[in-house]
């Protein structure tokens, strides 16, 4: 009978322990954090780069033939007239000599009827023509000379090959590109803006060009040319940014950054599109308290995309730590873990 009453006790106590609701843990969530401060105030659009040179030639020869030497290599630097390469002159020689011949002839003949004309052997028309075939000859002869001296390419200014696009033995057309110089007076920033950010840029009050390989130097810059319309396949607008005071550290091809100090009345506050998710249709925020590493939600009132950020109009404060990779996850109150260095 012992046995059973405690048998029944000892049920009735595990019954009862179950019933207990059983406390629910969340789970130690890792995010990714970053600190509202005058760097997300948006006064400011920054856009990659690239050094070029403002002035940039593309040469090749005034006449058609055969290269027999190039003299130069990419990146050697020239002088203002200097040999780049020479073609096979053979041909433009000969043209030469055929119309110096033919001009020598017709002074010769010019000559003799001026001597005929003077004794009246002969009239003032047949006299005027022999002069005009000796013009005739004569500019031609200028021309084959010409000609002749357009088998050597010359460099148009000081500066630095920047490409080489024919070799020794290719035969090539008039005007085609054998090498291409960049002149070394003046080196400026080439950037692409897209179309959300064009009249922004025209209207900046400045630039400010930093290099990638040189952290902790920057230049002023100026816009000094826009591009009219976008670009076929990029959708962007190509624009050169001017460097005020560029020295030899300023090498071409260097990547740059160009930061634009756009109107100073867009003080919007800026956060990644990661930072923000939904609710009841309402934009919200998970600010964080570095002290407890627990998360609370903000209502925020937003104000359109730049970028990969989204501007905010309302709801947050500079200096506040606000979650920017994992929002989806959280839950108001929940403790988090942050990386070793916080974002």
């Amino acid at each position: 009978m012992n046995s059973r009453i405690f048998g029944a006790a000892l049920l009735a106590a595990l019954l009862a322990g179950c019933s207990q609701p059983v406390e629910q843990v969340q789970p130690l969530r890792t995010v990714r954090a970053m600190q509202i401060d005058g760097a997300a105030v948006s006064g400011s659009l920054t856009f990659p780069g690239e050094v070029r040179a403002r002035h940039e030639s593309r040469l090749g020869f005034r006449i058609g033939g055969k290269i027999v030497e190039r003299r130069v290599d990419v990146g050697a630097t020239v002088k203002r007239g200097q040999v780049l390469a020479r073609l096979d002159a053979q041909d433009v020689a000969l043209q030469a000599a055929q119309a110096e011949a033919n001009r020598a002839l017709a002074e010769a003949e010019a000559k003799r009827y001026r001597d005929l004309r003077a004794k009246n052997f002969v009239s003032q028309a047949v006299l005027d023509a022999k002069e005009t075939a000796l013009k005739t000859a004569e500019a031609q002869a200028g021309v084959a000379r010409n000609q002749a001296a357009y088998a050597a390419l010359l460099a148009d200014r000081n500066g630095v090959v920047t490409a080489v696009e024919a070799e020794a033995g290719q035969v090539v057309s008039a005007g085609q590109t054998v090498v291409r110089v960049a002149g070394d007076s003046e080196k400026e920033i080439v950037i692409a803006i897209p179309e959300s950010a064009v009249e922004k840029v025209r209207g900046a009050d400045g630039f400010i060009v930093t290099l990638n390989s040189l952290p902790g130097r920057s230049w002023q810059g100026s816009l000094r040319e826009l591009s009219p319309g976008a670009d076929v396949a990029t959708r962007t607008f190509t624009a050169r940014i001017a460097v005020a005071g560029e020295d030899a550290a300023m090498r071409l091809g260097m990547s740059a950054g160009v930061q634009a100090k756009v109107s100073r009345g867009d003080t919007a506050l800026r956060l990644p599109l990661s930072a923000f998710f939904t609710r009841n249709d309402q934009a919200n925020v998970w600010a964080l308290d570095p002290a407890t590493q627990t998360v609370s939600m903000i209502k925020v009132e937003t104000d359109g995309v730049v970028g990969n950020d989204m501007r905010v109009k309302s709801g947050l404060q500079p200096g506040m730590w606000v979650v920017t990779a994992g929002a989806n996850l959280l839950e108001p109150g929940q403790k988090v873990r942050l990386p070793e260095t916080v974002k």
